[in-house]
């Protein structure tokens, strides 16, 4: 019998466990959506439409702050130790770093409202694939953090360098465009902040990735990132 308070704290303390990796992986779905609607916007050149989406970045920051007060309910229930502390750390980390790409799907639903305001130029097509890798990684380093799955964490964290593969591709393109017609600098230039933000979300899905291994393993994922992003790099 005396077992019994203990038994209770334990399932009490999975049951907000398993409550707040919810709301993580609710976070993250709202993100995801954030991004295609943004998308979309760009491509309909619906500035209405863009002010919804920015406006909805607030959601995603309510639930973070939940998110704190459940990592507080959390220590409150049992002093974790080991692999439970690792559980509230991770979930500090993501909810961290899903706030980010809410931030950064609202930047760009921003730049398109700007974006209306020039003729349309066509390698803005690039920025849809750019985004569905981006989202594809989101979604799928969602799911492992929700099943625990470190092995697909660590194939999202090597999707990463085609991610920067094909950013580096879009900003020579831009930039060429840019040469060719300077009357397509001011929406170039747009397009390319927009690019750097759904590359940046790609890093922070890599890095939910990597808080994902370290939880389930208790150890850093051994290696470096493949970058491949050279858009910084000096021209030869």
């Amino acid at each position: 019998m005396h077992n019994q308070p203990h038994n209770h704290i334990v399932k009490s303390y999975d049951e907000e466990l398993q409550r707040l990796t919810g709301e993580i992986v609710r976070m993250g779905e709202i993100a995801v959506y954030q991004l295609g609607a943004a998308i979309d916007v760009l491509d309909r050149r619906d500035s209405r439409a863009a002010e919804r989406v920015i406006a909805n970045d607030d959601a995603i920051d309510v639930l973070e702050h939940d998110v704190s007060h459940g990592v507080l309910r959390l220590l409150a229930l049992r002093q974790p130790m080991a692999r439970d502390l690792r559980d509230v750390l991770a979930a500090l980390r993501i909810a961290a770093a899903i706030e980010r790409i809410g931030d950064y799907a609202a930047n760009v639903a921003k730049r398109t409202m700007t974006l209306n305001m020039h003729p349309p130029v066509a390698p803005a097509r690039g920025l849809r694939t750019l985004a569905d890798i981006a989202s594809g990684m989101v979604n799928d380093v969602l799911r492992a953090y929700q099943e625990r799955d470190a092995d697909l964490a660590r194939a999202v964290r090597e999707r990463d360098a085609e991610l920067d593969t094909l950013h580096t591709s879009l900003f020579r393109e831009l930039l060429t465009y840019m040469m060719e017609d300077p009357r397509t600098i001011s929406s170039c230039a747009h397009l390319l902040f927009m690019a750097k933000n759904i590359e940046r979300i790609g890093d922070h899905a890599t890095n939910i990735a990597e808080n994902v291994w370290f939880l389930v393993h208790g150890e850093e994922l051994q290696g470096e990132r493949d970058k491949r992003d050279d858009s910084s790099a000096p021209a030869p």
